[in-house]
């Protein structure tokens, strides 16, 4: 527990009205997406860089960890204090201070909601590429931190690929600022890119330059029902090699699509099946052939309807039903685990034909769905915690998972970071020697372990954790 006299510090860093201590209060922070709990003794909610600098520095001086936070909306523990101490949650730092139209960026506080900025860049025609399933509610600094990635990472790339710059301040309560405004810039080692990605354990970050891009002229989406998941990756796969550059190659088996609402409002046979949703976008006279292409590949592969949805209307539904898929999971079972894998392009159907081996051994419930485009399948596992068995089989089918996507030359997140729940399989795929230089990195960064502890690195990678 925290010292009276800590508690009376961080008040007069951040001010009373912004420092939590009741236990109901903190337990509103004591947990993410993974509904793991771990409460902290405080949450604090900084101002700006100077607040942040202050509560990490008194941190180093008075021992206490110190657990960034944005919405809580990670799948892998990121956010949660595991070791108690400190909360910072920066969900009051949410101003976009600048959109530069004609340099194409946006400078950002990290608390600002993906959803949020999207609207304002909207009104310039402008738009931020990565868009997370919940970008309605995560923040920018959390995707910073996870380097997000959503459905139209498989053209435009993830968060690392538009954030310019960064001001941080590092474990020690120095502020750094690191990176340009330009496109392009070498001068030195690329610290902004260490610290997207790097959840939270090397420095947090409270200002953010980003890079934007205008909308697409015009788009096409096209809907493919498949008799199962095997043909579906097939199809995948060929449409990333055909040329036409999709925007999105959305996968849903039929256990994820049953679950939501929306899927009632579509006609869907295949109940053993899969769906592919794919986007294109791009010069308007090029959509009717690229669509064309895509059409052919999936009747080929074995699709039995094919459509270009026709209505925006119907559009946004389909991509509302995707995005509600996780959250609608819980009809199935009230617990689940959550893969973000991603295996070789070549290999997406044979990774999904194993999974369904795994789920007929175990005699469980698994649910797939993701960014097929990119091989980034999410694996989700669900179960009963209340039922032994059934936790036990479904642990089990995560041990698997994790061993066939290392096998077969993927890597066991794609998204999601590794955080508290993936952190004792990252070994397995880390090599020795990038293993050492993360944790000298960590231990230069954070030599009192302070920042985020619990993450990422496993206590054997890391003694200071």
């Amino acid at each position: 527990m925290l010292s009276e006299l800590v508690i009376r510090s961080l008040q007069v860093i951040a001010g009373s009205d912004n420092v939590l201590t009741s236990k109901e209060d903190r337990l509103c922070y004591a947990y993410d997406a993974t509904n793991q709990i771990f409460l902290p003794d405080a949450v604090v909610f900084p101002s700006n860089a100077e607040d942040v600098s202050k509560v990490l520095k008194l941190a180093n001086t008075e021992r206490f960890y110190v657990t960034p936070r944005g919405a809580g909306t990670g799948l892998s523990g990121g956010s949660i204090p595991v070791s108690g101490g400190v909360v910072l949650s920066l969900e009051r730092m949410r101003r976009i201070l600048r959109i530069d139209t004609e340099n194409l960026i946006a400078v950002v506080e990290p608390g600002v909601v993906n959803f949020e900025l999207q609207m304002e860049l909207g009104k310039a025609g402008l738009f931020f590429p990565p868009e997370p399933t919940s970008m309605r509610y995560c923040t920018i600094g959390g995707n910073i931190a996870e380097c997000a990635g959503g459905p139209r990472s498989v053209k435009y790339g993830v968060t690392r690929d538009y954030v310019l710059g960064l001001e941080v301040v590092l474990p020690t309560g120095e502020i750094m600022e690191a990176g340009t405004q330009t496109v392009k810039g070498v001068t030195g080692y690329d610290l902004t890119r260490l610290m997207v990605g790097s959840e939270g354990t090397l420095g947090i970050v409270t200002k953010a330059t980003l890079k934007l891009l205008p909308f697409p002229k015009a788009v096409n989406t096209i809907l493919a029902i498949f008799n199962n998941d095997y043909m579906a990756g097939d199809a995948a796969a060929e449409i990333m090699n055909a040329g036409v550059n999709p925007s999105a190659v959305e996968f849903m088996d039929m256990t994820s699509v049953k679950c939501t609402r929306e899927s009632e409002r579509f006609d869907f046979q295949a109940d053993s099946g899969a769906l592919l949703l794919i986007e294109l976008d791009g010069e308007r006279e090029s959509l009717e052939r690229r669509a064309g292409a895509v059409s052919d590949i999936c009747l080929r592969k074995g699709a039995s309807d094919v459509r270009v949805v026709p209505s925006k209307k119907e559009v946004k539904d389909l991509w509302w039903l995707r995005r509600s898929i996780l959250p609608s999971l819980v009809k199935i079972r009230p617990h689940k685990m959550v893969n973000d894998v991603v295996v070789p392009m070549s290999v997406v159907s044979e990774f999904l034909q194993k999974v369904r081996e795994i789920e007929r051994g175990k005699v469980i419930v698994i649910a797939c769905f993701g960014h097929a485009g990119e091989g980034n399948i999410h694996v989700n596992i669900l179960f009963d915690k209340n039922n032994a068995e059934e936790a036990g089989k479904a642990k089990e089918a995560v041990d698997d998972i994790i061993n066939l996507t290392i096998r077969l030359g993927g890597t066991i997140s794609g998204e999601h970071g590794i955080g508290m729940t993936k952190r004792v399989y990252a070994g397995m795929e880390l090599h020795p020697v990038a293993v050492e230089v993360m944790k000298n990195i960590k231990e230069v960064l954070d030599p009192n372990g302070i920042l985020n502890p619990g993450k990422v690195l496993t206590e054997a990678m890391s003694g200071k954790q």
